[in-house]
């Protein structure tokens, strides 16, 4: 339970050593880089901006050009591929890419021109094909498309609209154009919401009998040829085939250029890191001959590095503590349990300056809160073996993701403890199988009580397991006022709400209230009832008078301290909050008992045997899902705003240290000598 001392470091030294030194500490990355410094006449910085920009472009093609390799060759990855982390590659292998990172650019210039003409030819077989379609109606016709004329006639295309037929297409022209001497209309094809004819006219008339026939809804075809349209289809089948054998020469040497795809990853990476590199490179005060850099560094990593520089390069380093008031960027360091817990931690808001670490003791109220609400053995081992042979198997996964699978491997054994207490297995699996299959029931005890059966007592112990946790955060607050010297602070805000909500719940206890609730009476002395109400009195009391003891205004003090006792509403809203760990805990165990139930509905024969199985299966596969979902978030839930809300603000900054960036591949670490 402890956030990291930190330190700032400067390191004063030739610019000859700028590169090796700016190196070393990025693949290192213990120091997060921030100046102090500021340009004068002897200290500037140079503008990096452009090759900084050169480096990002290189790394966005190779990235992009990774995705096509993608696209076209993909690799094949196991189902866990998200688990297996980045690839570990030595010192010399990176060298090699290195130095071949230049050709390695020009082979991803070549898969976005692939990439490009594959697509060109896309659309040109799009195009042929719709052409195609449109020729389809017109293959009967066999003269060109295009308008063809004799000395003294003219043949014209076009389309009418469906139900057209020549009995109506010359009435049309007896009506609307009485004076044509000769048209001859023949129908081509015809389709459902369209007729397609071929007219022949005198020349002098042809104006008039399109004119006509567009009264009614003729139109030329978008497009004419001059072959016919079978000799045009063919033609166009030919030049889709060889657009189509075009592709596959694409693809097939693109899955030739998939060989260098792990190079393309590892130049990628190397141009990310050279980026970063001038990025701070940018920020780094430099005089003519000298540069400097400052920034914050764990306590335990200050003397190694220290000593590691200036024994390599002629430099100065400079390590000192602190100044008062200046917040340094924060790391948790917990015990191995509890480190899997930092991320719940972070998600809120790592501790700013004077605050303490709460993960450890928040750690030991997640796991059992999380446990309680999906309270089923068999949930909770499923849990834990998953997780714990997934952190087995894969050494190599994020560290973000290792906390994860740890944190539920945890939490599954609570569920497993919890489970067994409770007497779930499956909800009641055992009871319906050995009814229903073997004709008597065989039932597993509960080693403490059965929660579907007494909802009442877990709903007792639901509460009283969140005021131990609301008291543990009050506690935490006031080890945090006695830490800092503030005893009246802690009087007044802690132990008089100590006294107040002790007081009040020792009031109720004994009351008809609480007896119905628990169906059990408590009956206290009478001096321990006389102790419970000067408890809550005093309590009470000194809230009213000292909430506002900052001001000096006797009304505006005592009108705040008023105020301050009426968030005794929000301490029975925060206690009656953890009856969701009874909620939960029923919703497991009712539905999987549900799920059971309807299973024990089939025959009991062989098949009856199956469909059970299968409902089984699906049923509490999906009710694990849903259940465990739910206990992480309110889990989360319960940390977040009951018990953080006690004593915890957040808001300090996470360290974010210069170093190697990657996204494909880790070069093996280099330790300090």
């Amino acid at each position: 339970m402890a956030v990291l001392k930190m330190q700032r470091i400067s390191i004063c030294a030739l610019k000859k050593d700028r590169k090796a030194i700016l190196e070393k500490l990025q693949r290192l990355g213990v120091l997060e880089i921030r100046h102090v410094i500021d340009e004068d006449d002897d200290f500037r910085k140079m503008d990096t901006s452009g090759q900084r920009t050169e480096y990002e472009k290189a790394a966005a093609s190779l990235d992009q050009a990774i995705l096509l390799l993608d696209k076209y060759a993909p690799e094949n990855k196991s189902m866990f591929a998200a688990l297996e982390g980045k690839k570990l590659i030595g010192p010399d292998t990176e060298q090699k890419v290195q130095e071949k990172s230049g050709e390695l650019l020009q082979t991803a210039e070549e898969i976005y021109s692939l990439d490009h003409e594959r697509s060109e030819q896309l659309g040109m077989i799009t195009k042929f094909k719709n052409s195609i379609e449109t020729l389809t109606p017109w293959l009967s016709l066999d003269v060109s498309m295009k308008a063809a004329e004799t000395q003294r006639t003219v043949l014209f295309l076009g389309t009418m609209p469906s139900g057209t037929t020549l009995e109506s297409a010359y009435e049309i022209l007896a009506e609307k154009a009485p004076n044509t001497e000769s048209a001859d209309i023949h129908i081509i094809s015809s389709e459902q919401s369209m007729v397609y004819l071929a007219v022949i006219c005198l020349k002098e008339e042809s104006s008039a009998v399109e004119d006509a026939l567009r009264s009614a809804g003729f139109a030329r075809p978008s497009q004419s040829w001059d072959r016919t349209p079978a000799k045009e289809k063919e033609e166009l089948e030919q030049q889709m085939v060889l657009c189509e054998d075009k592709i596959r020469e694409i693809e097939q040497r693109l899955q030739e250029l998939s060989a260098q795809r792990e190079d393309l990853k590892i130049a990628a990476d190397y141009f990310r890191v050279r980026a970063e590199k001038y990025a701070v490179l940018g920020q780094i005060p430099q005089s003519n001959r000298t540069f400097v850099i400052s920034g914050y560094i764990p306590q335990r990593e200050a003397d190694h590095v220290a000593k590691d520089l200036s024994g390599k390069y002629d430099c100065t380093v400079d390590v000192e503590d602190l100044k008062e008031g200046e917040e340094a960027p924060v790391i948790l360091k917990n015990n191995p349990f509890s480190a899997n817990m930092e991320g719940v931690v972070e998600s809120y808001g790592l501790p700013h300056k004077g605050e303490i670490d709460p993960t450890t003791i928040m750690s030991f109220f997640y796991v059992f809160f999380f446990g309680m609400m999906l309270s089923d053995a068999a949930y909770g081992a499923i849990v834990a073996i998953v997780c714990g042979v997934l952190v087995h198997k894969f050494p190599r996964m994020s560290t973000g993701m290792r906390k994860s699978l740890r944190l539920f491997f945890y939490c599954g054994l609570s569920t497993l403890v919890w489970g067994i207490l409770f007497g779930g297995y499956f909800g009641n699996v055992v009871d319906i199988v050995s009814e229903k299959f073997f004709g008597k029931m065989v039932t597993v005890p509960a080693l403490w009580f059965i929660p579907l059966n007494d909802p009442m007592k877990l709903l007792v112990f639901s509460l009283l397991f969140g005021v131990i946790h609301l008291f543990v955060g009050l506690g935490i607050k006031g080890y945090l006022c006695l830490k800092d010297g503030q005893v009246l602070d802690f009087f007044c805000d802690v132990v008089l709400w100590y006294m107040l909500v002790t007081g009040l719940i020792l009031m109720l206890l004994p009351s008809d209230v609480f007896a119905s609730i628990a169906q059990t009476n408590i009956v206290f002395p009478e001096w321990l009832n006389m102790t419970a109400k000067i408890l809550a009195a005093a309590g009470a009391i000194g809230i009213v008078l000292m909430s506002g003891r900052g001001r000096k205004n006797p009304v505006l003090r005592l009108a705040l301290g008023a105020y301050d006792l009426y968030n005794i509403t929000g301490w029975l809203s925060d206690v009656l909050s953890y009856s969701r760990l009874l909620a939960l805990g029923l919703a497991t165990g009712v539905i999987a008992s549900v799920i059971n139930q309807m299973g024990s509905m089939v025959p009991s024969n062989v098949i009856g045997v199956i469909i059970f199985a299968v409902i089984f299966v699906v049923g509490h596969a999906l009710n694990l899902a849903i259940n465990l979902l739910g206990a992480y978030v309110h889990t989360n839930r319960l940390q977040f705003v009951e018990f953080f809300g006690k004593f915890y603000e957040g808001g300090g900054q996470p360290f974010n240290p210069f170093k190697e960036n990657t996204k494909y591949t880790d070069v093996k670490e280099e330790t300090i000598s």
